[in-house]
């Protein structure tokens, strides 16, 4: 009845071109994150290897409120961090809602090179 009087309402559409890599595909095996990479996960990813005091508090626990771990780091996700005690042997797999701080005991792999993309 109508058909004439209104139109068929549209709307535009992102269509990805296929040759660019779609976002989230991040190369990690460089030492240079993009100043919008720079996540706490991905410094942790740039320092793999390396010694570091981790400091946690667990708000919900009377007797775990504040925790240090010490350790080498060995992998680290968007919401984990695994180390690995070299003293102990134990290796922990702790979650990054509970992390406070992190500290190193040499310099930080920490990179901005601008002219070089790593998506």
């Amino acid at each position: 009845m109508n058909g004439n009087f209104f139109s068929t309402p549209t709307f535009p559409t992102n269509t990805p071109n296929p040759s660019e890599s779609p976002p989230g595909n991040i190369n990690f095996s460089t030492t240079s994150l993009p100043i919008e990479q720079s996540y706490i996960e991905n410094i942790l990813r740039l320092n793999k290897g390396k010694k570091v005091k981790v400091y946690y508090s667990y708000p919900d626990s009377n007797e775990w409120k504040d925790k240090i771990y010490e350790g080498i780091i060995e992998e680290a996700g968007r919401d984990h961090l695994i180390i690995s005690d070299p003293k102990t042997g134990d290796w922990y797999l702790l979650r990054m809602i509970y992390l406070n701080y992190v500290t190193f005991e040499e310099r930080i792999n920490y990179s901005h090179d601008y002219s070089e993309k790593t998506y």
